[in-house]
């Protein structure tokens, strides 16, 4: 028995301006066959237990591409054909093979594909044939396509949000892949289009007894697996939505009544699942008068999680004109300002320049006053899956009473250590605020009192009646009755 196992993904913002090049997946996540280190990455979940499996089973496990870049904009053709043709060669090599699993995210889009998920499965089954074995592990925010489905006889999506079960849903794949192997199971699919996008936090109700309920029907019955796409809204692609994929076993009439039975409860939730955003000046409103801190504002509008740049300075800026102290923010995707803080050093105070580079979406720059607090060379973060995520040189600055982490590397908040390694006290501050949608939920609710989520203007506004769509399939609620 031989498994094949490899990686590639991003998640694509088509309304950033902020290109996907060979170079952001080099900067992120880039290994070559047989190099992935020990501890998870982005998108190698499944490997991790592929790895435990292959070994308590005998089977040999065959190791391609792990590629994965920071969301930005569209992929370009050069790095998508270029990475894609890799992992291909790569299964090429390693036949034949018995299985073939695959870490994608389901929301790539490159130039000239707008289904890149769907055009790597079938060219993964053009490779290999019927007879084997595919199965694949996608992110919630999937763009979840026919043609996905078609080429796979198992997609398994992330059920939480923020993911802290990707290695749990990593592990349900397999386990159903290595029983369809075994010919214990016949999975046939159904997949039902909720013509809504809507958000779905899984840590707050009703998200979270909708988890339940999705595994409720799962090994009863005959169905196998349930899973919910909740779409990702700022990719303007035809199949962008939130949907339902059901699996049952050789019952097609089972899957498809439950997946009907479960876009309908999802479609009668939509207004409770949708968030309440504040704007900047509510949010720090009710942040102010809470009786205690901190409470942590969700800066959504400027998460680099869903592609926007992470420089947005309108949350600081308002901040600063308010004379708001006792105040922590970041990450702020600023090299340039981290760098000169590096040769400035510890201690030292000097005017920076801080954010609003990218574009008219990320604000004016800030010019401040600021006094370096710390630094720390190559600093990492803990990701959801318990591995690390490279921020590159980190700059902890304090400008009026505000402590701001500079990163020369874009990415979202995920874990409190993103401050407390630079000596961000987090429990002394009136509020947090992060750039980052709902991951950073997962950890940093355990020292916040309150959450806010703030909505506003930026690359990855919540806003979407704001966004110009030409793509996406129409009615879909809410951005039509």
């Amino acid at each position: 028995m031989r498994v094949f196992f490899a990686a590639l993904g991003t998640e694509t913002n088509t309304f950033s301006p902020l290109p996907t090049s060979l170079a952001s997946f080099k900067d992120r996540d880039y290994y070559p066959a047989g190099t992935h280190p020990d501890k998870p990455t982005f998108l190698s979940g499944p490997l991790h237990v592929l790895r435990e499996r292959c070994a308590e089973l005998g089977w040999e496990l065959a190791q391609g591409l792990i590629a994965a870049a920071q969301p930005s904009g569209i992929t370009t053709r050069v790095a998508y054909e270029t990475l894609r043709d890799e992992l291909l060669s790569d299964l090429i090599k390693a036949m034949p093979v018995d299985m073939v699993i695959l870490g994608m995210h389901g929301a790539m889009v490159a130039e000239g594909y707008d289904d890149c998920e769907g055009d790597i499965l079938e060219r993964v089954r053009a490779c290999v044939g019927s007879g084997v074995v595919v199965g694949a592990e996608l992110d919630l925010h999937a763009h979840l396509s026919a043609q996905m489905v078609k080429q796979a006889d198992m997609l398994v999506l992330y059920k939480e949000y923020p993911h802290t079960d990707i290695l749990a849903r990593a592990a349900e794949l397999i386990e159903l892949c290595i029983e369809k192997y075994q010919n214990k199971i016949q999975p046939v699919a159904a997949l039902v289009d909720c013509q809504m996008i809507v958000p779905i936090h899984t840590t707050r109700e009703p998200g979270a007894s909708l988890v339940k309920r999705l595994q409720s029907f799962e090994g009863k019955n005959g169905i196998l697996s349930v899973s919910v796409a909740h779409g990702f809204a700022t990719g303007d692609v035809p199949e962008m939505g939130t949907k339902v994929l059901v699996y049952s076993d050789a019952e097609p009439a089972a899957a498809q009544a439950l997946a009907r039975q479960l876009a309908d409860e999802l479609i009668a939730l939509r207004e409770a699942l949708m968030v309440p955003y504040r704007s900047i000046d509510q949010a720090l409103d009710e942040a102010l008068v809470a009786p205690q801190g901190p409470v942590v504002l969700a800066d959504r509008a400027d998460n680099p999680g869903s592609g926007a740049p992470g420089d947005a300075t309108f949350v600081l800026q308002r901040l600063l004109e308010r004379q708001i102290q006792q105040a922590a923010l970041g990450p702020l995707w600023d090299p340039v300002a981290a760098r000169i803080a590096f040769d400035a050093g510890v201690g030292s105070t000097l005017k920076l320049r801080l954010g609003g580079k990218i574009g008219p979406l990320s604000g004016a720059p800030i010019d401040v006053l600021c006094t370096v607090k710390a630094l720390k060379r190559e600093m990492s973060m803990t990701s959801l899956s318990g591995g690390l995520t490279p921020l590159g040189d980190c700059a902890l600055v304090q400008a009026q009473g505000i402590e701001i982490v500079l990163t020369s590397n874009r990415n979202q908040a995920m874990n409190i250590d993103l401050f407390t390694q630079l000596g961000c006290d987090l429990m002394q501050k009136k509020m947090v605020i992060v750039k980052s949608a709902q991951h950073f939920y997962a950890s940093f609710s355990t020292i916040a009192k309150q959450v806010i989520y703030v909505g506003g203007q930026g690359v990855a506004t919540p806003d979407w009646k704001t966004l110009t769509y030409t793509k996406i399939r129409r009615p879909k609620w809410p951005l039509d009755a």
